[in-house]
C-alpha cells in the first residue's frame, strides 16, 4: 500500500519516527512535507499537497500531524475527494475507514503518544471500506454536499 504522510513543525518529530515504522511493516511511504524543521510553518501549506495526491489516487491513504491534529483536519476537509478526521483511538481510526471511507487520518503530535499514534494507524491501515448499501448511501450524501459546495 502506498502511503502519503504530512505533518507541521508540531508533528515534525513524529513524522520521522511514524515514516520508520511505516517502511518496516512494509508500507510505501511517500513523504509530503515538511522537509526541515520550521517553528513557523503553517498546517494547511502541508497538508495540500498530501490531500491533493489522496485526491488523484496517487496514494491510497494519507497520515497527518500538527499539534492537535484539529487543523490539518480542518483544512484537508476543505479538498474535494478528501475525508479526513482526527483521531484519538484505534476504534474510530477503522470504524471511519469501514463506514465512511476516510482516506486521510490525522493525529495530534502533542496530545498523543508514539505508541498510541503507531496503534491507531494499524488500525487505520488494516481497516477497508465496507461498501454495504446504507454505508453507500450516506457516502453519496457527502460527496453530493461536496458538488454542491
Amino acid at each position: 500500500m502506498k502511503i502519503g504522510i504530512a505533518a507541521d513543525h508540531a508533528g515534525f518529530e513524529q513524522k520521522a519516527t511514524l515514516i520508520g515504522l511505516l517502511k518496516d511493516a512494509g508500507a510505501e511511504v511517500v513523504d509530503y512535507g515538511a522537509f526541515a524543521y520550521d517553528a513557523a510553518d503553517d498546517y494547511p501549506d502541508v497538508i495540500v499537497p498530501l490531500g491533493e495526491a489522496i485526491a488523484r489516487g496517487e496514494v491510497q491513504k494519507g497520515i497527518a500531524v500538527c499539534g492537535s491534529g484539529v487543523g490539518v483536519s480542518v483544512a484537508a476537509n476543505k479538498i474535494p475527494g478528501v475525508r479526513a478526521a482526527l483521531i484519538t483511538e484505534s476504534y474510530s481510526a477503522h470504524q471511519g475507514v469501514e463506514h465512511d471511507d476516510m482516506n486521510l487520518l490525522c493525529l495530534g503530535g502533542r496530545v498523543i503518544g508514539p505508541m498510541l499514534m503507531w496503534e491507531i494507524i494499524q488500525a487505520y491501515l488494516k481497516a477497508n471500506y465496507d461498501g454495504g448499501e446504507r454505508f453507500q448511501r450516506r457516502l453519496d450524501k457527502v460527496i453530493a454536499l461536496e458538488k454542491k459546495n
